[in-house]
């Protein structure tokens, strides 16, 4: 555990006692492992916790150097991974990993994120969320929870972690990708009660990546796994309609990066096509970069397919925006 990790009462072997997991082989893991400090976002009980109800607990690899699982479940006590860049340059994203809220993907869509954007001087913080069908009550708003904590730690702490305040922006990956779109339409919705001072931060990412996200939550081209988690099996066009990011987007989202491919057929090019027209329609900065090949969750890229140069050209984008644009 790195120095920081002093700044939180917990300690390694008790973030690993907290969280959720199944077993994975090591050899299929990126180099980025582990990560510098695993830091826990509440300081007690996460909101929503339904009396009696227990989450159970398995021993997860986030914490205490052992080799993590490839799909994190039955998170009671969400966690900051913090992937450290050998030569910084004062960026840092907050990464969102996908699993359909059934699961937090960690492996392709977390670490094998963090090695990629480390070597680009990024600091990378992926979330091991909270899922809304393990037992929290408003289960609409478990994962906006969680990454509006996220927003506040990372600037709270920002110069523990020796980045920019103003510098972090927001990763994700399909229903992490919606979860990462929610947060950037909606990141002053108030969705806790404070806990803190960090809860006095500004939960806006200074910019949003959107790779293969869920974004529609009604109608025949929405996802309807990552819907029902997230809302139940029978929400109302209201309940469905305040988590349809397209159907949010105001002058207070930040720019927006998205990338996908067109023969996926987990997750309809359609979400993002949507989330675009909304974006434009709102002369919202934005760049899409829609692939005719690479399916879905492609992670980082696929080898010898376009898709593998969707990493450099956020990468590229993202500084250009940074210089261009004042987050709020």
């Amino acid at each position: 555990m790195g120095a920081l990790a002093s700044l939180f009462a917990v300690t390694a072997p008790q973030a690993q006692a907290r969280a959720g997991s199944a077993s994975l082989d090591p050899t299929a893991w990126s180099h980025a492992w582990p990560p510098a400090d695993v830091i826990p976002l509440w300081p007690d009980v996460p909101p929503g916790r339904i009396a009696g109800f227990e989450v159970p607990v398995t021993p997860t690899g986030w914490a205490g150097g052992a080799w993590p699982a490839a799909f994190l479940r039955r998170t009671a006590m969400p966690t900051l991974n913090v992937f450290r860049p050998a030569n910084p340059t004062g960026e840092a994203m907050l990464v969102c990993p996908g699993g359909a809220y059934v699961f937090v993907s960690a492996a392709i869509e977390g670490v094998d994120v963090a090695r990629v954007f480390n070597a680009l001087g990024v600091t990378v913080f992926v979330l091991s969320y909270r899922l809304p069908g393990e037992g929290w009550q408003d289960r609409a708003n478990v994962p906006l929870q969680d990454a509006q904590r996220a927003m506040r730690l990372i600037r709270t702490h920002a110069r523990a972690f020796g980045i920019a305040p103003e510098r972090v922006g927001v990763l994700g990956f399909s229903a992490g990708g919606h979860l990462a779109a929610t947060l950037a339409v909606d990141h002053a919705e108030p969705v806790y009660q404070p806990v803190d001072s960090a809860d006095r931060q500004s939960a806006r990412p200074a910019y949003a990546g959107l790779i293969y996200p869920v974004i529609l939550t009604d109608g025949p081209l929405a996802h309807v796994r990552s819907r029902t988690e997230l809302l139940g099996p029978s929400p109302s066009p209201e309940q469905a309609a305040h988590r349809s990011p397209n159907l949010r987007v105001s002058l207070a989202t930040p720019p927006c990066f998205l990338a996908h491919a067109a023969d996926d057929t987990t997750v309809s090019i359609d979400n993002s096509l949507a989330m675009y027209a909304a974006l434009r329609a709102t002369k919202i900065v934005c760049e899409g970069h829609f692939f005719a090949e690479g399916q879905h969750a492609f992670g980082t890229g696929r080898a010898d397919q376009p898709s593998e140069l969707w990493p450099q050209l956020f990468e590229r984008w993202a500084r250009s925006t940074l210089r261009q644009v004042s987050p709020g």
